[in-house]
């Protein structure tokens, strides 16, 4: 791991409406996250959890404080300008797969490439060398109806992954899954953590999932509780 954290906040507030019904979601968040590190972000509803990921992930502002990406001040940076850093350094794994239902595997895990202009064969190569790397390259083909709950979440792993991102945002990855899938999906963000590097941060309400992770951060009343280390620390 390098020595500068990939991703550090420095008392970063959030507050939503003005006023008296204004609502502090964050009261002063202080986090530095390391390259190549594995954080599970646990808390009760309403702690802050998801309102930092959403800042973590440059889908949405701080009120206040400094957020660094790799050294750069985000906070001073425009809507198109986090769109861009979206889209070159993170990836998005969420509950609900949500996948394009009447495409198939390789098509959706082709759709960022789409959208940050790859030709056609580039799309088709990244797209099958992400699918090799969640173990379902000879399901290209098949749509998502044609798929398990731990398939589809195999193939949107394998979309938040093709653009080779620095950082892999997932939120409550297994959520919808039973055990024996959640466990699979958790060795495979493991084995993406280990192999190609890729910084994840995970939300999640389970112990057991968290327990995967090395840096346990515990979310309070919009603060930062306490970090632990998980069973990889």
């Amino acid at each position: 791991m390098t020595e500068q954290p990939i991703i550090s906040l420095r008392a970063v507030t959030k507050v939503y409406g003005d006023g008296p019904t204004a609502f502090q979601a964050l009261k002063g968040i202080d986090l530095d996250i390391a390259q190549g590190d594995f954080v599970a972000v646990m808390g009760p509803s309403g702690s802050g959890k998801s309102t930092t990921m959403n800042i973590l992930g440059c889908l949405d502002v701080p009120s206040g404080g400094t957020f660094l990406f790799k050294g750069r001040h985000v906070e001073t940076l425009d809507r198109d300008q986090r769109a861009l850093l979206r889209r070159r350094y993170l990836g998005f794994v969420f509950q609900g797969f949500n996948l394009l239902s009447r495409t198939t595997a390789l098509e959706n895990v082709e759709l960022p490439l789409l959208y940050r202009g790859e030709d056609k064969a580039t799309r088709y190569d990244m797209g099958m060398a992400a699918l090799d790397k969640v173990g379902l390259k000879d399901w290209w083909d098949h749509t998502p109806a044609e798929l398990s709950g731990g398939q589809q979440q195999r193939v949107a792993i394998a979309r938040a992954i093709v653009t080779q991102p620095d950082v892999l945002l997932a939120d409550e990855p297994t959520g919808n899954l039973d055990s024996e899938r959640s466990v699979e999906i958790m060795q495979l963000l493991t084995d993406l953590n280990r192999n190609s590097g890729i910084t994840v941060l995970m939300v999640t309400h389970e112990p057991d999932m968290a327990a995967f992770a090395r840096t346990i951060v515990h979310f309070k009343d919009g603060l930062v509780e306490r970090i632990d280390q998980g069973v990889e620390g």
